[in-house]
């Protein structure tokens, strides 16, 4: 008796978990139409629960059926393929790469958007050059945008001309698409490298999108910041040569930046606050990454540059007034 339950327990453990992958599977992939997106969300389910039934009552059929639908389910999903062809929104359709000779690296494409809303702004795509024996810092932003556990993760460079080179691993969206977190499990989006004037890519978040935006300086020797700026470099190239889809949870913004990082620094440890992102800061100041002066809360402090990006807005000095001291809160 002991053994059929726990049979039946393992059972149900491994079938449920299955039942809804299919169930989003088919939701956000399914490509007949809204209306049998929407039979397959009702039927999927309800067959997947009878069958669940059938094996506790021991009827081996009906989930003999299941699994076989299941099996054919996985092999149309092997099936889907990410692409560079398709029809992107203006602010992901073009990926960055570059190329470098010695200590100077020509950027090929670099937004510099000017955005005036959402859906209004003037198309800058620029090529660069940057010096990278000139490079004199890293700094990482997050923004949120849907609570405190979640935050995009942006990694800028700043070099001593003054300037600053902002790095952001997005979802590629599609004219009129729009992120969905559940989506983002099931190849919804590919990937994309942006390499970004920080008065588009920042400001885009802080004043446009009215995200919440922290700034932190990173503890980095400059051998170090010259090999993640380059490890950017070989992202994109990949990116470019062969797409990749984004995933929320294991391939998004921050694991991204993880893996980089830990090929510069391998003994990085994981944490599960590279999943939950929001809370990345908190790890980045135990392994003591993190510049400044006083505890977490005081550096957290110093670090919100959301008011101070909305007093900049468009001006030149964009990059230098939110790095300013003191706090402009809006």
């Amino acid at each position: 008796m002991i053994k059929r339950l726990l049979v039946l327990a393992l059972g149900t453990l491994i079938f449920i978990p299955l039942a809804a992958w299919g169930t989003g599977a088919l939701w956000f992939q399914l490509p007949f139409g809204e209306l049998a997106r929407k039979l397959a969300l009702l039927a999927w389910p309800l067959f997947s629960l009878m069958a669940l039934i059938a094996f506790w009552r021991r009827r081996h059929r009906l989930p003999a059926i299941w699994l076989a639908l299941l099996l054919a389910l996985m092999a149309w999903w092997s099936t889907i393929q990410p692409s560079h062809d398709r029809l992107w929104a203006d602010d992901v359709a073009r990926m960055v790469t570059g190329k470098v000779d010695g200590s100077i690296v020509t950027l090929d494409q670099v937004r510099n958007f000017d955005w005036r809303s959402d859906t209004d702004y003037t198309v800058r795509w620029e090529p660069r050059q940057y010096d990278l024996s000139q490079l004199r810092s890293v700094d990482v932003a997050m923004s949120y945008w849907m609570g405190p556990a979640i935050a995009h993760t942006l990694v800028s460079f700043g070099f001593s001309d003054g300037r600053y080179l902002t790095f952001s691993i997005e979802i590629r969206k599609e004219r009129g698409e729009s992120f969905d977190g559940l989506a983002g499990f099931f190849k919804r989006y590919e990937t994309v490298l942006i390499a970004a004037d920080e008065r588009d890519i920042l400001r885009v978040r802080t004043n446009v999108r009215d995200e919440d935006m922290w700034l932190y300086r990173l503890k980095m020797p400059p051998e170090m910041m010259r090999s993640l700026f380059l490890s950017y470099l070989v992202e994109g190239e990949q990116l470019k040569q062969e797409p990749r889809f984004y995933n929320t949870l294991t391939a998004n913004c921050t694991t991204i930046i993880y893996q980089m990082a830990r090929r510069i620094s391998p003994g990085l440890p994981l944490d599960w606050r590279l999943l939950a992102s929001g809370y990345l800061d908190r790890y980045l100041y135990d392994l003591g990454a993190l510049q400044g002066q006083g505890g977490f809360d005081a550096l957290r402090q110093q670090a919100h540059i959301t008011g101070k990006a909305r007093a900049a807005d468009q001006a030149d000095d964009f990059s230098q007034r939110i790095r300013a001291a003191g706090a402009t809160r809006r």
